[in-house]
């Protein structure tokens, strides 16, 4: 009975010791929006949090995500989905929307953003954060990156960057009753010296205003600074211990270029989201900038503290927020629904005539024009972002083309001078798969081709941080690897400044193109799987 007793005894004291142990730190992975969402804005309504992001040259624009802990997003819409809303034709690659503002007053969500080179600085407003959201309101031709801030006395700022690399922080009055902006720009802050002050937001905190912005170009010497104020109008005294938020001297680091960042107040405090790139293989990132999250708070002096003056990390420990997780994303579309899931986008405007889910039911139909995917114009085209370093992509496509100039199939789209395709076209009167590798606008290392038999082809990337990978497979199971292509050739930092600047990532697309003529026949796609391998919050 002794030893029934001290058994019993210590495994007492061993169950009380494990209930006084502290729960486990739950902890989310960086980044929190994997893929091309760069210059994240957010907003908070009761316990809901919304944020936006830049999408330049493609359509529709400005995607709106939600989430209730910070950490688990879903898309539910775009600011822009209408073209009268978004005039994008023949816009450059990186043109279109620039960096937007999301902010929630007395019951009207506003979105702030700039067109570049399609109308410049506008707002739209909606009651649903999910739509439909109005007309634009055109308040402004100049510059980049307007932003707005509501203050106790109803007085309206429009905030935004002025004057190019050396540039400063204007600001006016916003009239929102006319839609009219009043008064002259006046210059309240000019950074800290680093080239292209911008991405403004301004807050009133405990009585106080801070200007927090955006230094160094979104590039690797990209930095948070911030300065603040009795006044909206300034002076602005700037934070003796600026930049608030940088990684510009973290060479070895896995996330570099941390900058344009928007704060939110919550249960769990104040936090910040931030864009940020993966380079991999070096100083090489072709999946654009993402959004990251990180703790923000302010110290006893008043001063903004990101992550306690710490570099953001892959894992961190997450909010104290209850953990809402949303249904994941379907890996395979079967296109048999009657509208095609938010997460495809276009390039440029839309030519809806060119898209069919009805004209053969359980495929998505695509008819090619004479715009190739080279192109500054629309072409044929539909994709998804790539959100993964390392993921499997796929699609079954029924094409039979007529004309050697006809091809359609799968694409990984930088933007029109940079692109890998694997697909299916006639080479010398014969029915063949094709991989051709464009950089630079030029073709490398030659188009390789193989003869393919009739009948539906399933085309395969298979993406590593390093490498994509393209096979086909014929209709009878046969397996073709048609060879690969490096993740670095389709980088920022090889596009460079080739046609511009790229501030966008890459996309799995379907295509289909006459190049040069229009399409004899359609290509009908049967379905499309993203299987993704990264670790998921």
């Amino acid at each position: 009975m002794k030893h029934y007793f001290w058994i019993i005894a210590i495994l007492s004291v061993l169950i009380l010791l494990s209930a006084c142990q502290a729960p486990k730190t739950r902890t989310f992975r960086n980044p929190i929006l994997p893929g091309y969402f760069p210059d994240p804005s957010i907003c908070q309504v009761g316990d809901d949090f919304y944020l936006v992001n830049s999408t330049f040259e493609y359509f529709p624009g400005i995607p709106i995500h939600h989430s209730k802990d910070l950490v688990h997003w879903k898309l539910i819409g775009y600011c822009l989905d209408r073209e009268s809303q978004l005039p994008l034709e023949k816009m450059r690659a990186s043109g279109g929307l620039y960096a937007p503002t999301i902010r929630y007053h007395k019951g009207t969500f506003y979105m702030i953003n700039t067109n570049v080179d399609g109308g410049g600085n506008f707002y739209v407003t909606a009651k649903d954060p999910a739509g439909p959201w109005s007309e634009p309101v055109w308040i402004d031709p100049g510059d980049i990156d307007p932003s707005l801030f509501f203050d106790d006395d109803g007085t309206v700022y429009y905030i935004r960057h002025v004057g190019g690399a050396d540039g400063y922080i204007g600001q006016r009055t916003l009239n929102l009753e006319t839609g009219q902006l009043e008064g002259e720009m006046k210059k309240i802050w000019g950074g800290t010296g680093g080239i292209w002050a911008e991405g403004p937001h301004m807050y009133k905190i405990d009585g106080t205003y801070y200007l927090m912005i955006s230094e160094g170009g979104t590039s690797y010497g990209h930095m948070m600074t911030v300065a603040r104020s009795d006044s909206p109008w300034g002076p602005f005294e700037s934070n003796p211990n600026n930049p608030i938020l940088t990684h510009r001297h973290l060479d070895d680091h896995p996330i570099r270029a941390v900058g344009h960042a928007d704060i939110v107040h919550t249960t769990d405090g104040w936090w910040m989201v931030c864009l940020a790139i993966r380079p991999q293989g070096g100083t090489f990132h072709h999946m654009g900038r993402e959004t990251f999250l990180v703790p923000f708070e302010f110290g006893e002096d008043g001063w903004p503290v990101v992550n306690n003056n710490k570099p953001i990390e892959l894992e961190m420990i997450a909010p104290k927020l209850t953990q809402h997780k949303w249904d994941p994303v379907p890996s395979k579309i079967n296109f048999d629904e009657g509208a095609l899931d938010l997460h495809w986008n276009y390039v440029r405007n839309l030519d809806s005539s060119n898209y069919s889910l009805t004209e053969r039911p359980g495929f998505l139909r695509l008819m090619g024009t004479d715009v190739t995917m080279s192109d500054q114009d629309n072409p044929t085209f539909i994709g998804r972002r790539q959100v993964d370093l390392t993921c499997e992509v796929s699609t079954a496509l029924d094409f039979n083309p007529q004309h050697e100039n006809e091809e359609a199939g799968l694409v990984i789209r930088q933007n029109d001078r940079h692109h890998y395709e694997i697909g299916v076209t006639l080479k010398d009167g014969k029915r063949s798969v094709f991989l051709r590798k464009v950089v630079h606008a030029k073709i490398v290392e030659g188009v390789q081709y193989a003869e393919i038999a009739d009948g539906p082809v399933v085309l395969t990337v298979n993406a590593k941080p390093l490498l994509y990978e393209f096979k086909c497979k014929d209709a009878d199971g046969n397996e073709t690897v048609m060879g690969t292509g490096v993740t670095k050739d389709l980088s920022v930092e090889v596009i460079g400044f080739d046609y511009g600047m790229c501030f966008t990532g890459t996309y799995f697309g379907l295509y289909v193109t006459g190049n040069g003529k229009q399409c004899s026949v359609p290509a009908d796609f049967d379905w499309f799987s993203y299987n993704g391998k990264d670790p998921k919050n």
